[in-house]
């Protein structure tokens, strides 16, 4: 009977991701943003059918590592076809050498591709890559934060003053910033500090097989307006890119969040080769524990958000193939000897890895509120990254329920 409702639960999911959308509020934003979800949104470029320059939404992508990259390359398929959208979207990059010697913008620039992060794949020829990050988003209304978690709260730093008017953003971020007061979560931050309304997108989303066109889904966390979490939805949607909007920010986010904690459970599994029984009871427990805290920080989280894209079928994608696992396994392989700083830095050329210092963050968040007990495989993995136990001893705790 579980299976049964599950399956037509998972059915009503997918087609209200496609159901109409009601008409949008009078803005300069959200009028743009309601032309943008009209039944007919390819763009006509004869008279009657394009928009009104000053009504166009424009977009910027603050962050340019792999997955940043091909939300860029989604995004900027969409702003071809939406009227209301315009053209170019623009990517703030942090600016690096290559071997080369040349810039890593103009070489972005000049070839339509990140040849560092996400070789081989053409981003659009609308994207246009700007190293300065006030003139990236100079101009945006519309701002989709994709970038490691702990760069945000220097990023919104500079950005603090610099965003005016009728602002929408969405974070792609996974993380959260541990504060005396307690956590924030990426997406609260950015509200607080530049003063506008921040969705989230989360989901099982290993972004090199959404960059070659792979199936894959997703899921959009909203607070206040249905509306414009429907215009994130529409913005990022392609055939091969399902997207359902969750009026749920705080458990989409710590979903996105908390999974990094449990993939590195899990890649300590594989490295010490205890076989797939243990790497399922390890993905388990950590949904359950994922379920609790959300719970215990947000009492408003619902229990149908572990069931979306960025819920259980995230945590299974990351236990399977995400980076976090990949560095845990080649950390389990080498006894805990080599640093998690060294594997970082040997295999993902210049990626960031998230889950220890999300382990980190969360057991200062379990310490603060004297829950360590409650949460012993999270406790552990932190634990065990820190060097203060061995990684066989992700299988030797009390399971304390959570």
């Amino acid at each position: 009977m579980r299976l049964r409702s599950f399956f037509f639960s998972s059915i009503f999911s997918l087609s209200r991701s496609h159901s109409p959308s009601p008409s949008l509020p009078s803005s300069r934003l959200s009028s743009s943003l309601s032309a943008a979800m009209s039944p007919a949104p390819e763009k006509s470029r004869q008279g009657n059918g394009e928009c009104n320059n000053d009504l166009k939404s424009k977009v910027t992508v603050v962050g340019s590592g792999n997955w940043g990259s091909v939300a860029a390359k989604l995004i900027a398929s969409n702003a071809l076809k939406l009227s209301s959208f315009h053209d170019e979207v623009r990517m703030w990059v942090f600016e690096e050498l290559l071997p080369n010697g040349e810039k890593l913008t103009d070489v972005i620039n000049k070839t339509n591709e990140n040849v560092k992060y996400l070789p081989g794949i053409k981003l659009g020829k609308n994207v246009v890559a700007d190293p300065d990050l006030e003139n990236a988003v100079k101009e945006a209304n519309m701002l989709v934060f994709v970038t490691p978690h702990q760069f945000m709260d220097g990023i919104c730093k500079k950005l603090d003053g610099k965003i005016t008017g009728d602002v929408e953003a969405i974070s792609l971020v996974k993380g959260m910033e541990v504060k005396k007061e307690g956590p924030c979560m990426i997406s609260s931050l950015i509200s607080k500090q530049l003063g506008i309304n921040c969705c989230v997108l989360m989901g099982a989303n290993i972004a090199n097989e959404i960059a070659v066109e792979k199936f894959s889904e997703a899921t959009v966390g909203y607070r206040e307006s249905r509306e414009i979490a429907d215009t994130w939805v529409q913005l990022f949607s392609t055939p091969y890119f399902m997207v359902t909007p969750v009026h749920d920010v705080e458990g989409v986010e710590l979903c996105g969040t908390l999974k990094n904690v449990v993939a590195i459970a899990a890649g300590f599994v594989d490295g010490l080769e205890m076989g797939n029984n243990t790497k399922a009871a390890i993905m388990r427990i950590g949904l359950r524990e994922m379920k609790a805290l959300s719970k215990l920080l947000f009492p408003s989280v619902k229990d149908s958000t572990f069931f979306e894209s960025c819920g259980v079928a995230d945590v299974i994608t990351t236990c399977l193939g995400g980076r976090n696992r990949r560095v845990a396994e080649a950390f389990a392989k080498s006894g805990g000897k080599r640093s998690f700083d060294e594997l970082e830095a040997e295999m993902l050329q210049g990626q960031k890895l998230q889950g220890v210092s999300t382990a980190r963050e969360v057991y200062e968040v379990l310490n603060h509120c004297g829950w360590v007990e409650m949460f012993p495989l999270f406790s552990t993995v932190h634990q065990i990254c820190t060097g203060r136990l061995q990684p066989e001893a992700i299988v030797h705790y009390r399971d304390h329920k959570a």
